[in-house]
């Protein structure tokens, strides 16, 4: 793709919140009763949904992708056996905008959450994260409307429980994890959410381990469906902590080095443990599986950038929206649905998927989003698939950054505190 500079236009745009094209871009539950959690009206026929979506991986953090050194064999088999993306873009290079522009269908030039909290205007992070507004048409709120039960397990980070943004207020019928994004930076907390109720830990229970078999259990109670996991692993972001680095403790490597590597491999194993339960309970052909990354990787002081190349041709890392920033893996499975090691150039991002679930459940796409549904890509349809017109995204810290991509061609705009548009 080249990169060229563009002339921005002289006036903000019309509309608050809306850039014009030509600057604008989811070990404590004890039984989830399968009952109290199913929608009155069951979705006869429709899939199960697995979504998974890691903290700060780059886009060559997984062997599909051409990593070397890390050890991905089930990632890298969900590639086989479905769909690899090569250009898929996250919301943002920041966590909480990237998850709302996933949640909403809305680019961080519209989406209500623009800048993780600490950034936020008139907000502080005692509050918690920034949450989403009450009357937010949500994806666990399409997937509940059309008869789903629906478990979010992992890093929030959109809102507090009890707040207009919590979970459970966003259509999850059952939240286990992080509510916090920055409490999330600790893998062995004192405590953790479920639903409204704080659990109390010792500080001894490694994080991502607890939210693997909440997931377990979620799938198994769920096995009848339809169900939408929404699984957003801490893996991983940092602090880089993880109980064991086997199997990588006699690589002649740093040692923050071998704890990233086996952070990002115990992921992967877990991933696969999802999938074998799929299919011993004989519904991994009706599951649909999404792999993916909010941001681009972390640059980490202690690990040589070269030693794992975690953006590949890729220019910039988590924070910037050059390419590294935002250009993240996406895999998608899904048996006699998906054709087995097929790969899209499709260029999509994080608010296409509310439209492509939306017209999977065949429920109402709502008005007021930017995402395009790629379900005709997914399905092999690709003459019916529309492309954008462009494609936009703003950061709201280290001075504020733009960017835009239009085809082939991608624009950047960086220091907007000290080069502001003149109205």
């Amino acid at each position: 793709m080249k990169t060229k500079k563009v002339a921005w236009p002289s006036r903000p745009c019309a509309g608050a919140g809306r850039p014009c094209p030509l600057v604008c871009l989811l070990a404590v539950l004890v039984g989830f009763g399968a009952e109290s959690l199913r929608a009155a009206e069951p979705a006869a026929g429709k899939p199960n949904v697995v979504f998974i979506i890691c903290d700060d991986l780059g886009y060559a953090d997984i062997g599909a992708y051409a990593q070397k050194k890390i050890k991905t064999p089930n990632v890298d088999r969900l590639a086989a056996e479905g769909m690899l993306f090569t250009q898929h873009y996250a919301g943002s290079p920041v966590c909480a905008p990237s998850r709302s522009c996933l949640m909403t269908g809305q680019h961080t030039g519209r989406t209500p959450i623009r800048a993780n909290p600490r950034h936020a205007r008139d907000w502080t992070r005692a509050q918690g994260d920034y949450p989403l507004p009450p009357d937010q048409v949500t994806l666990p709120k399409l997937f509940k409307r059309a008869g789903y039960a629906a478990a979010a397990i992992g890093k929030w980070g959109l809102g507090r429980p009890g707040t207009s943004g919590g979970p459970k207020e966003q259509g999850f019928d059952y939240f286990f994890g992080y509510a916090d994004h920055t409490h999330a930076h600790d893998y062995y907390p004192d405590y953790l959410w479920r639903n409204d109720q704080r659990v109390e830990l010792d500080g001894k229970q490694f994080s991502h381990d607890l939210m693997t078999e909440e997931a377990l259990r979620f799938v198994r109670e769920q096995k009848d469906g339809p169900f939408l996991l929404y699984l957003p692993y801490t893996i991983p972001h940092t602090k880089l902590q993880v109980p064991s680095v086997e199997p990588y403790e006699n690589e002649p490597w740093p040692e923050p080095a071998k704890k990233l590597a086996a952070m990002i491999t115990r992921m992967d194993r877990d991933v696969g443990r999802i999938m074998t339960l799929l299919a011993e309970l004989k519904i991994d052909k009706n599951t649909l599986v999404i792999f993916t990354s909010d941001n681009g990787p972390w640059n980490i002081r202690g690990i040589p950038e070269e030693l794992f190349d975690s953006n590949g041709p890729l220019r910039g890392h988590k924070r910037d929206v050059y390419e590294g920033g935002i250009r993240v893996p996406l895999i998608v499975r899904w048996p006699g649905k998906i054709a087995a090691g097929s790969k899209a150039e499709q260029v999509c991002a994080n608010w296409d998927f509310l439209p492509s679930f939306a017209e999977l459940l065949s429920e109402p796409k709502p008005a007021e989003i930017d995402g395009l549904s790629i379900l005709p890509t997914l399905l092999g349809r690709g003459g019916e698939q529309k492309s954008h017109d462009y494609l936009y995204w703003e950061f709201n810290e280290l001075g504020g950054q733009q960017a835009v991509r239009t085809g082939d061609w991608k624009g950047i705009r960086l220091d907007l505190a000290k080069n502001p548009m003149r109205p």
